[in-house]
């Protein structure tokens, strides 16, 4: 069972905390985390950016946010992917 969630926004040189162009979140489990990516079905998958992240091999900016500041951020993909267009990138 899952025991805290931390939820980041994934963003570039053209994106905000508000508008990223990803959202990923880390599970803690007693036996270790689980890091997933938001899909465009709105359902959650296994990434490896979170620890790419940590490690200093990814570019882009992962920003903490909270659990109030992710579901805001799902809704702004829902409406985004719904009608078919896709979040900026550098």
């Amino acid at each position: 069972m899952s025991q805290k969630i931390t939820y980041y926004a994934v963003i570039d040189a053209k994106t905000t905390v508000e508008r990223p162009y990803g959202l990923v979140r880390r599970l803690e489990h007693d036996d270790g985390p689980e890091d997933e990516g938001l899909r465009k079905d709105l359902s959650w998958s296994f990434t490896p950016l979170i620890a790419e992240w940590k490690r200093g091999e990814f570019d882009d900016e992962l920003v903490e946010v909270s659990h109030a500041q992710a579901s805001r951020i799902i809704a702004y993909f829902r409406d985004l992917w719904e009608s078919g267009r896709q979040p900026p990138t550098a």
